[in-house]
């Protein structure tokens, strides 16, 4: 059975991009009826963000648009103003990421609106936050990345400030407007009203980088950037084999015991700068050196093979189109056909009761569903 756990709840988005219109599809995925409200002159600016793909709509927009209806709405005629009201009258959850400003004009901001629909769970979404100087900034992925010190702690140490390459601000701020619409939800099933969410892509990228920033907090310090390492645990990173490298993580002593062992080297065990985690990394040049010479001996598949018959966490480093051939990743269904047609799109990384949801159509063209559209 597919698990459409959000039946019959009733989603209004005025999404442009990505934050907004993720979490719009995230709830679609899990059953929701999510109507997508854009300008009838072009629509989401993501119909365009790249090529035609489909219906003249960039591919991206069919990623984050899947499963959903179009109205196109001209808010600033009041016509239209009093249907979109009609709309949010029997809506559940209404998710907003338009430019700081826009909602208010119109007069549909969190508060103007759910003071006049006291059951709706309004999801505000802005790039700066919903307070401070810059609440009224626009902006987009990048700019949060690097505003924030994010792309400063990505990267080696002589890197300069690196983007993450997933849009990791925009689709975590969506999964934090899904959350938090849940929340009230549950909540509102108590009670019978509903509330505003505020989120925004800096505090999703502050608490991505909470880790670091809690040091610095702390401690008084940054730890130092690794490419694929990490700077509290060793060996933890990738190493040259033969041929091609491997990424070894040894999350505790018991498994670079295990790890020793796989490698022949059972003195390091009770080597003193070698027994601990903390020791292992106040030696951890020497410790890398003894084992890169080590791994260079053998072929990475060999290494793969004894590693994990050894019990020792340790991968390959795939390219996108060899992770998506590999047994694992297909057994995992995750890559869907979206409804009944030819498209493939990443579906939702979760199953319910062993299922996972499906996708169930592809993103709708613009205005679809101004013609048939009821609730």
């Amino acid at each position: 059975m597919n698990p459409l756990i959000l039946s019959g709840v009733k989603v209004l988005e005025l999404g442009q991009m990505l934050a907004g219109p993720y979490a719009g599809a995230v709830l679609a995925d899990l059953g929701a009826d999510v109507i997508k409200i854009e300008r009838p002159e072009g629509g989401d600016d993501a119909r365009r963000m790249g090529p035609a793909f489909l219906n003249d709509d960039a591919l991206a927009f069919h990623v984050f648009n899947r499963g959903k209806r179009s109205m196109a709405l001209n808010l600033a005629e009041p016509a239209e103003l009093a249907v979109f009201h009609g709309l949010a009258q029997n809506a559940d959850i209404l998710i907003n990421n338009l430019r700081p400003g826009v909602s208010e004009g119109f007069g549909i901001d969190g508060e103007t609106l759910c003071a006049q629909h006291p059951q709706l769970i309004y999801c505000q979404i802005s790039a700066f936050g919903h307070v401070g100087p810059m609440r009224m900034d626009p902006g987009f992925e990048p700019l949060v990345q690097a505003f924030s010190g994010l792309s400063s702690t990505n990267g080696g140490p002589d890197d300069p400030p690196t983007r993450l390459g997933a849009s990791v601000c925009d689709q975590g701020t969506g999964m934090w407007a899904v959350i938090g619409a849940l929340a009230l939800l549950s909540q509102r099933a108590r009670t019978g009203r509903g509330g505003i969410v505020s989120l925004s892509l800096l505090e999703t990228a502050l608490a991505w980088n909470a880790q670091k920033a809690d040091g610095l907090t702390n401690e008084g310090s940054l730890p130092p950037r690794h490419r694929s390492g990490h700077p509290m645990l060793c060996p933890y990173e990738a190493f040259p084999t033969k041929d091609d490298p491997i990424l070894i993580c040894c999350g505790n002593d018991r498994l670079f015991a295990r790890l020793a062992g796989a490698v022949d080297r059972d003195l390091w065990i009770a080597d003193a700068r070698y027994r601990t985690n903390r020791e292992r990394l106040a030696n951890k040049e020497a410790l890398l050196a003894e084992l890169g010479q080590v791994l260079a001996a053998k072929p990475r598949n060999e290494w793969l093979e004894t590693f994990r018959e050894a019990g020792v966490p340790c991968c390959e480093i795939h390219a996108v189109a060899q992770a998506l051939q590999h047994p694992q990743v297909k057994s995992l269904g995750l890559m869907q056909h979206v409804g009944d047609t030819a498209m493939v799109l990443t579906g939702l990384p979760l199953s319910i009761n062993g299922q996972r949801p499906r996708l169930q159509a592809e993103a709708p063209r613009l205005g679809a569903d101004n013609a048939r559209l009821a609730w």
